[in-house]
Order: C-alpha cells, then structure tokens, then sequence
C-alpha cells in the first residue's frame, strides 16, 4: 500500500506567541484531491505554509510521500515534488509569460523548451501572450500561468491555495477542469477553495477547519452538510 502523498501528524504552528494551528492531523492520499475548507481565519492557508515549509511546525510531524520532512527548507520540498500554488497566484508581474516559463525551470528537470511547449499546450491563450508582460494580464491568465508550475515540476503533491480568488465563474471551471485532469494524471493535490461546492466536486476526501483544528474528515457528501453549518458559524 502506498503512502500518503502528503501527511500531517499532531501539527501545532503559527506566527511568533500567536498560535493558529492546533493538533492538525491530515492524511492526502496518493492519487487522490483532498479538500481543506471552512470558514476565513479557520487556518487553511497556515496549513498550506506548513506543508510547503513556509511554516516551521512548534509540534508535530510532516511526510512527504513517507519521508519525514520537519525543518525541510522549502526549496528543497519543491525539488521533493511539492508544489505550491499560492493566494495571488505568486508570479512575477514585470516579466513575460515567457520569462516566467523560464524562471519556474529553476528547480525543473525539464527544460525551457519542453515547459514552454507542455505550458502552451495546455493554455493556448498563454501561447498568444507568450511575449506579453504578466502582470498586464488578466487576473484568469496569471492564473493560468501560475497553474503552469505545476506542469513544470512535475509534482508528487500540488497544493491549491484559492486558485478561484477574483476570477469569472467561466474561467473558475476551466481551472477546475485541469484540476481533474492532473487528478488522472496521478498527481495527488490538496486544495484550499472558497467555494465549497467548486472544491467538492472534484475531490474524493475532504477536511473541514474551525479555529484552526480540524473539526470533520470524510468523503465530499459526508461532510456537505457540515461545511454549511461551519461557514455560517454554527460548528464549534
């Protein structure tokens, strides 16, 4: 049986005395789309620091793919195969979506060449803009480009944080869209998401945070009814 993609052990973390998270325990399968809800401040996005080493844990362990990964800088997390997507998509405005391409190489071991061509295929409309400064796109395409890293590092465990942050709905299903088809491709992801809908349903499992705990675990209609009660407040 293989191990999990990515798992959280008795996670205690936060930001210098403040404490947000408190005996957070996940389990991403391999293979599998796990999503993290519940309501603004529960601790997702700490969660997702945590896991790409952005976050020193006070307690507790993380596995990557069964190895312990505690104190892991986080560039070496990304050449272990995780790959975080960020809030505010995480590119750099002032170069060309080409630049960018060549940039996200960096811990790739693929070449400009063959990102450039995996990138376009997937996103014809990045190919259009290719030569086009990112930050004067339109908030759908830095997505898009952001989304490119995932193909460029070839990821063991792809962490979505608020990938739909801003966006269309239109542009929102076709980055979802993807999303189900890196699934079948074998990449395991976790993913943060606002709309708890959009999020559950495209995954298998799903966890939901309250005051930075982890209040219910379970497949995407086990935990429906509880997501609701959780973001209007009523689960404790």
């Amino acid at each position: 049986m293989a191990a999990p993609a990515l798992e959280l052990k008795g996670i205690s973390a936060g930001y210098g005395r403040i404490e947000v998270l408190h005996d957070v325990s996940l389990s991403v399968p391999a293979g599998t789309v796990y999503a993290l809800l519940g309501p603004n401040g529960a601790g997702k996005t700490t969660t997702m620091l945590v896991a790409s080493g952005y976050v020193r844990p006070t307690a507790g362990c993380i596995h990557v793919a069964g190895s312990h990964v505690n104190r892991v800088a986080p560039e070496n997390l990304a050449k272990a195969g995780v790959c975080r997507i960020p809030e505010g998509r995480g590119i750099f405005p002032n170069l060309t979506v080409n630049e960018n391409l060549r940039m996200f190489t960096y811990s790739s071991p693929f070449s400009t060449s063959e990102v450039q061509e995996k990138s376009y295929a997937r996103f014809p409309r990045l190919g259009e803009r290719r030569n086009q400064l990112a930050g004067t796109m339109s908030g759908g395409e830095q997505q898009m480009l952001a989304m490119s890293r995932a193909l460029v590092a070839d990821p063991g465990i792809l962490l979505l944080d608020e990938i739909s942050m801003g966006l269309a709905p239109k542009i929102v299903s076709e980055l979802y869209e993807l999303v189900g088809q890196l699934a079948q491709e074998g990449i395991s992801i976790l993913l943060v998401e606002q709309f708890a809908r959009t999020a559950l349903a495209v995954s298998d499992y799903a966890a939901v945070m309250t005051g930075g705990r982890i209040a219910m675990v379970g497949q995407p209609a086990d935990v429906a009814d509880f997501v609701n009660e959780a973001y209007l407040g009523g689960a404790a």
